[in-house]
């Protein structure tokens, strides 16, 4: 094959490409099925390399998120935050308490088994990103954790949803229990917003108070290992997050304008999830190897039984 016939067809695959992540800003194609696609093309090898999607995924997740913002009621956010204050701190210490058990019996790397924890208690990939350097782990250690995270994630878009509909869970139960059990904030607004858009509402606001851990987790983790705790990252989106519900606040006048932006930003997180699935390849799923997996699986299962029964008792 020419190099000209190369190109060309490379070009022919990233028009392909963009174009579906473009269909999947259409009202009929939901979190799972876009995950899916990205999935789909990843295994044709039609996902273009070239391009930096990693990055391109997280900018458009936390505009995305910003976006969401103008669409939470600021009464209604702090509502939601009081009582979901208890659960979102006992959940992230019970989790780390619980992996840190598990790690030593499982017989797991120390950190890649913290950053597992750190991932499974607050918000997966970006926490496991966040407490990485501080703790000083490997390149190796940070990657199979970021994959045994991100294989959980894609099963909780599908069976999250219909096991809420199978409990006949209301919006706001299911809310909660998306944003204290499921890991990465692009799986929780999946799962939640294919679930409704009050779901919506409660599960982002419960999941970005729970975000803010980062930090401390971070700080404390750079502690117990030592590590470097200046290397720890700001979720700034986390603040324009709030600075958006403030100001729907008070100015309520464009509030037509809210609800547009709002509805544009849950059909940005759909796209997001296309291109996240767009970097699942099955050479990472067998890197997360068993015991990692086993290790992520017994934390998720931990958590969401967990929160499960104390939402339905509640």
């Amino acid at each position: 094959m020419s190099l000209s016939n190369s190109i060309k067809n490379a070009r022919t695959s990233d028009y392909f490409f963009f174009a579906v992540a473009l269909i999947c800003l259409l009202p009929f194609i939901s979190s799972p099925v876009a995950l899916i696609l990205g999935f789909t093309l990843a295994s044709l090898g039609l996902v273009p390399t070239h391009f930096n999607l990693a990055s391109l995924t997280k900018k458009l997740l936390s505009y995305s998120i910003i976006g969401l913002g103008f669409g939470i009621h600021l009464d209604q956010a702090i509502e939601a935050s009081k009582q979901g204050l208890g659960l979102i701190v006992a959940s992230i210490f019970f989790t780390l308490f619980i992996g840190n058990l598990l790690t030593k019996l499982l017989k797991i790397e120390q950190k890649t088994g913290h950053l597992i924890a750190s991932g499974t208690a607050i918000c997966g990939g970006s926490a496991i990103a966040a407490v990485a350097p501080a703790i000083n782990a490997r390149d190796d250690q940070t990657s199979l954790a970021l994959a045994t995270v991100f294989v959980l994630n894609s099963v909780a878009l599908f069976v999250f949803p219909a096991l809420g509909h199978l409990l006949e869970m209301s919006q706001h139960a299911f809310g909660t229990w998306a944003a204290i059990a499921i890991h990465d904030t692009s799986s929780v607004v999946g799962a939640a917003g294919a679930y409704g858009d009050e779901a919506l509402k409660t599960a982002t606001t419960l999941k970005l108070a729970r975000a803010l851990w980062i930090i401390p987790i971070a700080f404390v983790s750079a502690l117990m290992f030592k590590g470097d705790s200046k290397k720890v990252g700001v979720p700034y989106f986390i603040i324009f997050y709030c600075v958006a519900i403030l100001f729907a606040h008070f100015v309520p006048d464009l509030q037509s304008v809210y609800d547009q932006v709002f509805s544009i930003s849950k059909r940005v997180l759909v796209v997001c999830l296309f291109l996240i699935g767009s970097g699942i390849t099955v050479q990472k799923l067998r890197a997360s190897g068993f015991q990692p997996l086993l290790l992520g699986i017994l934390l998720w299962l931990s958590i969401g039984m967990g929160s499960l029964a104390y939402i339905q008792l509640v």
